[in-house]
């Protein structure tokens, strides 16, 4: 058989045609909201709310059970939005109003949800091992419903982080310039938290639940290595999740390894090649930029003139 009669096979494949989908979703809608914690210094945001999801994940067991649900799984993936968002939402409170440090706040939703999700998960009657398809990925279960809820999920996403890029990019370059501006702060630091929960949820089947934080972060990193604009490190960073996705998933398709290591270690191989590439690109740059720490995308627009002549500027994305 041919390669190309191989890859016909495989793109004729049911199971692979839900599974590229998902892929594309995920790796498209993930580093966009990444760009946005990236560029708050939340990095580990998605960890922690992965954490929290495993706790929903045997929530919807539990649920699942009493009511009389089967498969016993079907209610893990609204259990895990439910908890992720709540986890998320409760975190952005706590990071508001200053009565833990953030990091302290990250670290009791890691310890929190894992221990949670196995507490729950055994008091539902399963046992650890079913949370290993969540937890490292299993692409190879999604099912039509699984799909749709992707599909959904992945357009809210995109939607809140495409549509109110120019207000979230205000509230994370510079929160302080945002409430002077009179942008509903506290609103946009929500959505941020919600899609980034939501996020969690919906890559959850593809990479798990462990490794979505890198499908968040590690195209993002990869994106800053060749561009420091905001908007062309968003759309860099799609195109190298969709790509690392698809990748990875068509390499387990011949090849009996997981999706999710795959995928995460195809995008940390991009990241050392761009890393490594960075040098020679940067020595292609005009050699006189006068505003060599200023985005592409972002103008600087004169501020009135003040006492003495000095003047002032503020930074705004086109």
């Amino acid at each position: 058989m041919s390669f190309f009669d191989e890859i016909t096979l495989m793109l004729t494949d049911p199971f692979m045609q839900r599974a590229l989908v998902a892929a594309l979703l995920v790796g498209a809608a993930a580093p966009v909201v990444g760009t946005y914690l990236v560029q708050r210094r939340l990095s580990l945001l998605g960890d922690g709310i992965g954490h929290v999801a495993l706790t929903g994940v045997a929530l919807g067991w539990l649920v699942g059970a009493a009511v009389g649900v089967s498969p016993n799984d079907a209610l893990a993936i609204p259990g895990a939005v439910v908890a992720a968002v709540v986890g998320s939402v409760l975190i952005e409170v706590v990071r508001r109003r200053g009565r833990t440090s953030g990091d302290l706040a990250l670290a009791l939703m890691f310890y929190g949800g894992i221990a949670g999700g196995v507490l729950l998960i055994g008091i539902a009657g399963g046992s650890s091992g079913n949370l290993m398809s969540y937890l490292f990925g299993s692409i190879s279960t999604v099912t039509t419903t699984d799909l749709v809820l992707t599909v959904v999920l992945s357009v809210v996403i995109l939607a809140i982080g495409l549509g109110l890029r120019t207000a979230l990019f205000a509230v994370s370059h510079d929160e302080e310039f945002a409430v002077a501006s009179g942008l509903p702060v506290w609103l946009l630091n929500m959505a941020v938290a919600v899609v980034a929960a939501l996020t969690v949820t919906v890559a959850m089947r593809v990479v798990g639940l462990l490794l979505v934080s890198a499908l968040m972060i590690v195209p993002v990193a990869v994106a800053q290595q060749l561009t420091h604009a905001f908007r062309r490190t968003m759309t860099l960073a799609s195109v190298v999740g969709v790509v690392v996705c698809v990748a990875g998933l068509s390499i387990t398709y011949w090849q009996n390894v997981s999706p999710g290591a795959t995928i995460v270690v195809l995008a940390i191989g991009v990241y050392v090649v761009a890393a490594l590439a960075r040098p020679l690109l940067a020595r292609r740059r005009p050699p006189h930029d006068p505003h060599p720490d200023i985005p592409d995308d972002v103008a600087v627009a004169p501020a009135p003139a003040l006492a003495g002549g000095a003047t002032g500027g503020k930074e705004c994305e086109r």
